[in-house]
């Protein structure tokens, strides 16, 4: 029997393996994925999208700093999950060398539908629609897809009136017609596992130049799915602080959230001279000094302290840091 949104028995795949070389000195300290945002990181935040759209069984590819995740998450149970881990040893295998890699552990041998996603992103989509949209195709593949001012920079999809990818890359499948404006992939998928086969067995791949290209030259059956719903990805330090931003400020409405995304912990202290911005997030233990000031736009993580007189401002505090200077736009780690 199927659950409400169809997902029984489906199972996903976070993408976790990537180095993170925009996000300079914080990948030295932390993969991508293991990013604070208000108290989790983002591989739970992930985790806890693929749960509340009713998916139970997920693997996790490994590569930089991967014990960190598998730390964080285990196996699983504490979430209500199944998780297992495919580790990527020596090179590093890219988003198709990934998934064709971990493919025995997402393949159930009856070709039910698999979701794979960045472990970057936190988003609002609601993923039965497009599930929908894959079965009523008989898709190999469908493309979570949105609308972005920079799409032909990063490479533009277009579909057309049925959904059904006509423009990847900027070129066009045989005989396709125009198809409507240009749009982004978010990185989020539904996919077969014959799809996933076509992907090289070895070495570092690209899904979309491999198996989707291969597709679409063919003129294959392929969908994207179009959605404006919140989805954000936190790839260097700038999508970092807006990304928290848009948490605490509400513009991400996730009700999967892993606890309060703003507000002070109960256990936290905070000087009676000090003033804290309603839209700021305070964790457990932090302590703030006399008149100093949080907020707005401030993540201070557990244990951390604020001096007297200090002035945070868009600013993000790791675990555990003593902040001694004033903070503006920027990310203080350990």
């Amino acid at each position: 029997m199927q659950d409400a949104r169809g997902m029984r028995g489906m199972r996903a795949m976070i993408m976790a393996a990537g180095f993170g070389s925009r996000l300079g000195a914080l990948s030295d300290q932390r993969p991508k994925p293991m990013l604070p945002v208000c108290g989790a990181p983002l591989i739970r935040w992930a985790a806890l999208w693929l749960r509340a759209q009713g998916i139970r069984e997920i693997v996790v590819n490994l590569h930089h700093r991967g014990d960190q995740i598998e730390a964080e998450l285990g196996d699983g149970r504490a979430l209500g999950l199944a998780i297992a881990y495919s580790r990527e040893e020596g090179e590093i295998l890219g988003t198709g060398g990934g998934l064709r890699k971990a493919l025995p552990l997402l393949d159930d041998g009856h070709g039910t539908p698999i979701v794979a996603m960045n472990g970057k992103v936190i988003l609002d989509l609601e993923l039965a629609p497009v599930l929908a949209l894959h079965r009523a195709h008989d898709a190999e593949a469908t493309m979570v897809l949105r609308p972005d001012p920079e799409a032909e920079r990063w490479g533009s999809l277009r579909t057309d009136a049925a959904g059904r990818v006509t423009h990847l890359l900027g070129k066009a499948s045989p005989g396709a017609a125009a198809g409507g404006p240009a749009l982004m992939f978010t990185g989020v998928q539904v996919l077969s596992p014959r799809f996933i086969e076509r992907i090289p067995a070895s070495g570092q791949q690209c899904v979309v130049r491999t198996a989707y290209s291969q597709l679409h030259a063919e003129g294959g059956a392929f969908c994207g799915f179009v959605s404006e719903a919140y989805w954000w990805e936190h790839s260097t330090v700038e999508r970092y602080l807006q990304g928290v931003a848009n948490v605490i400020e509400g513009r991400a409405q996730v009700a999967y959230a892993p606890g309060p995304v703003r507000g002070v912990d109960p256990s936290a202290w905070i000087d009676p001279s000090a003033t804290v911005d309603p839209m700021a997030w305070i964790g457990p233990r932090a302590r703030v000094g006399a008149g100093a000031s949080v907020g707005p736009r401030v993540q201070l993580g557990a244990d951390v302290t604020v001096g007297p007189g200090l002035r945070l401002r868009d600013a993000i505090v790791w675990d555990g840091v003593a902040v001694t200077r004033d903070l503006e736009r920027e990310v203080l780690t350990s």
